[in-house]
């Protein structure tokens, strides 16, 4: 992995490259090298979400000064919930950087939703332990500044899923349906891959844990598709 164009693409340089490569390591890498002492990004994400959630409290308290405690913390769920934080990941190509084991790397781990989020928040507490409270700070918002600005404005929707029947209802006639197109894996760690269709035409995809992440990964895909056509 080149760690100086990935510190360009994210806005920061490490002193401590160590804290770098463990944000990057998932458990499967550490897992399948039991023998090397290689740490996972697992207490970064604990960390992390600690850190992201002061920063976050933070930027709203100070700037919207007028909403009342329910709503900034109304307003505080939607950016820290896991589809602000994988989106944020992707943005930065978060998951082509990591290190996976080979069973994680199969199953698609690099593009999962839970992943993603985790290794985001991982990443904000290798940042918070490398440069302190302000380089975190100033990290999340810069990568989150839209997530924020969305959630004010109303325009992050958590259940994707509902958001997409709400979208479609502009005309009577339109029907929407989920499939399961094939899943893999063991019965403890099985991948479901799902594909929704708009009057029966495919118009998004995505894959999950469960039935119910791969729906809404879906979903969301098929959010996308339909703002970037215009329907």
């Amino acid at each position: 992995m080149d760690y100086g164009q990935f510190e360009s693409v994210i806005g920061y340089r490490f002193r401590q490259r160590k804290l770098l490569t463990e944000a990057l390591t998932h458990s499967s890498y550490s897992n399948e090298r039991r023998g090397e002492n290689v740490q996972n990004n697992e207490r970064l994400e604990f960390l992390g979400d600690a850190v992201l959630s002061i920063a976050i409290s933070e930027r709203l308290f100070k700037q919207y000064t007028d909403l009342p405690e329910g709503e900034l913390t109304k307003i505080r769920s939607k950016i820290v919930c896991e589809a602000t934080l994988s989106d944020c990941a992707k943005t930065l190509k978060l998951g082509e950087a990591m290190r996976f084991g080979r069973g994680e790397e199969m199953t698609g781990g690099r593009g999962r939703a839970s992943i993603l989020a985790d290794a985001f928040e991982a990443l904000i507490a290798a940042i918070y332990l490398d440069g302190g409270m302000e380089a975190s700070s100033d990290f999340v918002y810069r990568q989150m500044d839209r997530a924020i600005k969305d959630a004010i404005s109303g325009k992050v929707f958590l259940d994707y899923k509902t958001h997409l029947q709400e979208l479609i209802q502009t005309q009577r006639d339109n029907r929407i349906r989920y499939e399961i197109i094939r899943e893999e894996g063991p019965d403890h760690c099985k991948v479901f891959h799902t594909q929704v269709l708009l009057n029966e035409e495919i118009v998004g995809a995505g894959q999950g844990r469960s039935k119910k992440e791969a729906e809404q990964e879906a979903a969301r895909a098929a959010i996308a598709s339909l703002e970037l056509s215009g329907s």
